[in-house]
């Protein structure tokens, strides 16, 4: 829109100040109205701040009035914030007129309060003072005023043993005693700085009591009789004890067993002895001596306090708490079979006792014999515990038959009344007679009467010649008579080999299975017969087995030759059996029908076939296409193929996804020879490169490390000559001389004692190599040549000429360089005389070697004519 005169009484300055609420007016202004505006303005906005702040807004005060306000986000801060904003205020009418002026507001200081820092700032600062401390100072105020006044400290109530300096730190006047003073100090910290703004914090002090008197103990009682198995947490006696310390209060006293005991513990706060272990009368050492002593402890603090002991003595008591037992609890006894009445098995008296120590507790006898078959079995008396058989056992009686183990239990219990009520805390009414169990097994061990018998005379087993080493083939099983059944193990007697294994099977001792140790093959052995033997460790029996071989297709055919490399020319008919080459294969297992020959690999543009494909154990190698390298559609000259020869051509296409199918491979490495190229002698002239690459095996890996290693030792031979040459033209070739008369540049040039030709090249023709097809340069007096950089002009101007001089008095040869002179600056460019054409004349075989030398030597003397050089040429020294 167009700039016009809207905002009235702007631009101008005005003041806010510091901490301004939100809403706060900070200046007012008019907005008049174009005569065309039909609805008035829009209401202006703040459109930028200088610095950037959202602490302002524009809000309506009236008609076409407005007011600048304090928006409270945020809060001004003359101490932290800038000291003026200059706000830009934009408007504009629906006329499209519009108005940009700039406000600017400072904002003014104001006294704020002292405010408090550090912990005081966040809490109430609770300050622990020990008893007994000496004047000195205990905390340091930390406070300051946002304006950097000076502030002043002081310290209510004014009666108390403490002061405030003007640096803040508080002191205390005199040496607290707890037991006297009061125990905590309540302290009004004000602040205030020179208007009289004042801010107050609260300080706690609480004093520390100091221990130093000891206990005593006010428990008199020293010996405790309780008796033995007590349960853990039994009370045996409440220790008691008290500080002069803590006369008016409840002492803090901590109790302790200082004596090693692994029987008692006592409270640490309370200090109540109680039982924590086992306390067994009737066990090591209590068993001699039943009097336990301890030593206890009482101290006004855990660590470093006051403490006094005492010493207890606690008498244990013996009770009937023990069951007899025996050792061991169960018996395992072997009988054999038909054993006559009346045989002794075991006597119970000599494994059993009682451990109580009063003789009146650890007295038993042997009672209740029972038990599946009890009745063959009987106990002499309940004193002695012998126990003997009352009849014999067979166990091929049908009566007894699958009866091979008697369990038995006797019981062993106390002739005394016993008390089980502490070790038993289930029983804790009244007193019961606790019998300890013997258990008696008694094995009636078999005699062995019956030979094995096989479940069949013979076995026969059809085991495919593919089958993984280690299968099951099949299982035999053998079983006795005798009862129980005898553990049978088999084993393989006679059969089972072969010419190049001792066993080709292996039988599982324990269960029977026929394993195969090594892979079966039906051409060799299409039937295998076995003994096996059944034994029960005495009596054995023996069984025929036949493993029958079945024919699979598990050979591959092998081709011979199985690899072959020869060359082909490329111009050879389509059809041609290559070279005559064929391959004759052979299989084991399958018809020579059955063979399909086929390229899988190597195959490029599919040139080369078999002939026949299939039904055959000889094919020939054909040329199926011709080669077509002119076009670009062949690049390979070398086609390495792998032909693979599988034995599925009598096959249906159902039965190829069932049948084993076996796969032989050949691999033949066939080199294209291009036609020889004829070369015509023209102008330009080009060289025909003839590459030769040897051809090895993959196989040969030794070929590339001679070739490595011959590598290595010539870049080291060379590295070490050039080093040789280097010191020796370092030695015989001096530096330059200056001329006398003249300014010149002097070229030296020192290899050997030859006298060294430069020449110049400029590529000023171009062709097409026949054999690679790329284009490359040429330069159509010396012939030499390069290839060809892409978006590189042709070259057609030529280099300073250099000819060779007649060789000087001192038998060193000179160059003279033919410099064109200033006064015929279009000459430089001249053509070369018949005599510079003469010297120029390259060698055959020269590279672009000399052509570099040639252009470096020109761009030198384009640089000598620049510094003014005369036409003669400087003489160089050889």
């Amino acid at each position: 829109g167009r700039r016009s005169q809207l905002l009235k009484g702007l631009p101008a300055t005005t003041t806010v100040e510091e901490n301004a609420a939100a809403g706060v007016s900070v200046y007012t202004f008019n907005v008049t109205v174009s005569p065309l505006s039909s609805e008035g303005v829009a209401i202006p906005t703040i459109v930028n701040s200088n610095p950037l702040t959202k602490a302002f807004d524009i809000e309506p005060k009236g008609d076409l009035e407005y007011r600048v306000v304090t928006t409270g986000n945020p809060v001004l801060d003359y101490e932290t914030m800038p000291k003026s904003f200059d706000l830009q205020i934009f408007v504009e009418d629906t006329t499209g007129r519009t108005d940009l002026n700039i406000l600017t507001v400072q904002v003014t200081d104001k006294n704020e309060r002292p405010v408090f820092r550090g912990n005081m700032a966040i809490q109430t600062v609770a300050i622990y003072v020990l008893e007994g401390t000496p004047p000195e100072c205990i905390y340091q105020v930390d406070a300051a005023d946002p304006e950097n006044a000076e502030l002043n400290y002081s310290l209510l109530p004014a009666p108390v043993p403490f002061l405030v300096l003007e640096s803040g730190a508080i002191f205390s006047t005199k040496e607290l005693d707890y037991e006297k003073d009061p125990h905590c100090y309540f302290l009004n910290i004000t602040v205030t700085d020179p208007d009289g703004l004042s801010s107050s914090k609260t300080v706690t002090i609480n004093i520390i009591n100091i221990n130093d008197e000891r206990p005593y103990f006010t428990t008199k009682q020293r010996v405790y009789r309780i008796p033995e198995e007590q349960s853990p947490g039994t009370v045996v006696a409440n220790i008691t004890a008290k500080d002069p310390d803590d006369e008016n209060s409840s002492s803090r006293l901590f109790y302790s067993i200082q004596s090693s005991d692994q029987y008692f513990s006592i409270n640490p706060s309370t200090g109540v002895l109680h039982v924590t272990g086992r306390i067994d009368r009737d066990a090591f050492p209590l068993r001699l001596h039943p009097n336990i002593s301890v030593i206890v402890r009482v101290e006004d603090s855990p660590s470093g306090g006051h403490a006094r002991e005492m010493e207890i003595t606690i008498i244990i008591d013996d009770i009937n708490d023990n069951p007899p037992g025996c050792n061991p609890s169960t018996f395992r006894k072997e009988a054999n079979e038909n054993m006559t009445a009346g045989t002794f098995l075991l006597g119970l008296r000599n494994y059993c006792k009682d451990i109580d120590v009063d003789p009146s507790n650890n007295r038993f006898n042997f009672t209740g014999l029972s038990g599946f078959g009890s009745n063959n079995f009987a106990l002499e008396s309940t004193v002695s515990g012998r126990l003997v058989m009352t009849e014999s056992i067979d166990l091929e009686n049908p009566a007894n038959l699958g009866i091979e183990v008697y369990s038995l239990t006797v019981r062993v219990q106390d002739i005394a009344c016993p008390n089980y009520s502490s070790k038993y805390p289930f029983y804790t009414s009244f007193h019961i007679f606790l019998c300890y169990i013997i258990y008696i097994y008694i094995r009636i061990k078999p005699v062995n009467e019956f030979f094995p018998v096989f479940s069949n005379l013979s076995y026969e087993f059809n085991v495919p010649e593919i089958t993984k080493v280690g299968s099951s083939i099949g299982r035999v099983n053998a079983r006795d008579k005798d009862w129980p059944s005898s553990v049978i193990t088999y084993s393989i007697v006679a059969g089972g080999g072969s010419r190049d294994y001792t066993n080709i099977f292996w039988i599982s001792p324990t269960k029977g299975d026929v394993k195969i140790l090594a892979r079966l093959d039906y051409e060799t052995t299409q039937k295998h017969i076995l003994t096996v033997r059944a034994s029960d460790q005495e009596k054995t029996a023996t069984a025929s087995v036949t493993v029958n071989v079945l024919e699979v297709n598990d050979e591959e055919p092998v081709c011979s030759p199985n690899f072959y490399s020869f060359q082909i020319p490329v111009s050879l008919a389509v059809g041609t059996n290559i070279n005559g080459f064929r391959i004759e294969c052979q299989d084991r297992d399958s018809d020579p029908r059955s063979f399909r020959y086929f390229v899988n690999e190597g195959n490029v543009n599919n040139h080369f076939t078999f002939s026949p494909s299939a039904g055959s154990n000889t094919s020939r190698l054909i040329l199926a296409s011709r080669f077509d390298y002119d076009s670009g559609l062949d690049t390979n000259w070398i086609y390495r193929l792998r032909v693979y020869i599988t034995d599925d051509n009598l096959l249906s296409a159902r039965d190829k996804a069932t049948y084993l199918i076996k796969t032989g491979t050949v691999t033949l490495s066939i080199r294209v020879i291009p036609n020889p190229t004829t070369v015509i002698a023209t102008t330009p002239g080009f060289t025909v490169v003839t590459k030769r690459e040897n051809l090895y095996s993959e196989s040969a890996w030794y070929v590339p490390f001679v070739i490595t290693l011959g590598s290595l030792l010539l870049l080291g031979l060379l590295g070490y000559l050039g080093f040789l040459l280097a010191t020796w033209v370092h030695t015989r070739c001096p530096p330059a001389g200056k001329a006398d008369s003249a300014p010149l540049i002097h070229f030296t040039f020192c290899l050997s004692s030859q006298t060294m030709t430069k020449l110049n090249t400029v590529f000023d023709g171009e062709a097409r190599d026949p054999v690679t097809g790329k284009m490359y340069e040429f330069n159509t007096r010396s012939g030499a040549r390069r290839w060809k950089k892409s978006n590189e002009p042709l070259q057609l101007e030529p280099a300073v000429q250099v000819t060779p001089s007649a060789t000087d008095d001192s038998g060193q040869g000179t160059d003279r360089v033919e410099a064109p002179s200033q006064k015929k600056p279009s000459e430089k460019r001249k053509e070369p005389t018949a005599e510079t054409k003469a010297a120029a004349k390259p060698l055959a075989g020269q590279s672009e070697t000399s052509g570099q030398d040639g252009l470096r030597l020109q761009k030198q003397k384009e640089e000598s004519e620049d510094r003014g050089l005369s036409s003669s040429a400087p003489q160089g020294r050889y």
